[in-house]
């Protein structure tokens, strides 16, 4: 059975970091893409980064562009997302996604129809 778990979130000030992590069991994700998704109350889920099976290729949504660092570790088949200069208007549910297709491609997917393996979310809340 697969599972991604995510952990990392909490509360924090304006201005402040957090450091989001995605562990995946079930299933060895070192060879397909991966992303991070965000979910506001009455907002639709957007993609806020993607990194494809390498590493070398990623993704941003332009509103994190700078702030955001998505990176990964084969060895602990684990996804990070590193979140610097936080703004209230980041307030979200994260989610973790996995790409069950596209076998070592470089393509980077930033579509939520695109992810097969979603995990449970973990909640950022940034204060002003």
């Amino acid at each position: 059975q697969v599972q991604l778990v995510e952990s990392g979130g909490g509360l924090v000030q304006a201005g402040g970091s957090l450091r989001l992590s995605c562990a995946a069991s079930g299933r060895t994700f070192s060879s397909y893409a991966m992303g991070w998704f965000r979910q506001a109350p009455g907002k639709e889920r957007e993609c806020v980064a993607g990194i494809n099976w390498t590493g070398g290729g990623t993704s941003y949504a332009d509103s994190v562009k700078g702030r955001f660092t998505i990176s990964r570790d084969h060895a602990k088949n684990t996804v990070y997302l590193q979140m610097n200069s936080l703004k209230p208007e980041d307030t979200a549910v994260y989610y973790c996604a996995a790409w069950g297709a596209g076998y070592r491609s470089n393509y980077v997917p930033t579509r939520k129809y695109e992810y097969d393996y979603w995990g449970q979310g973990t909640q950022v809340t940034v204060s002003s």
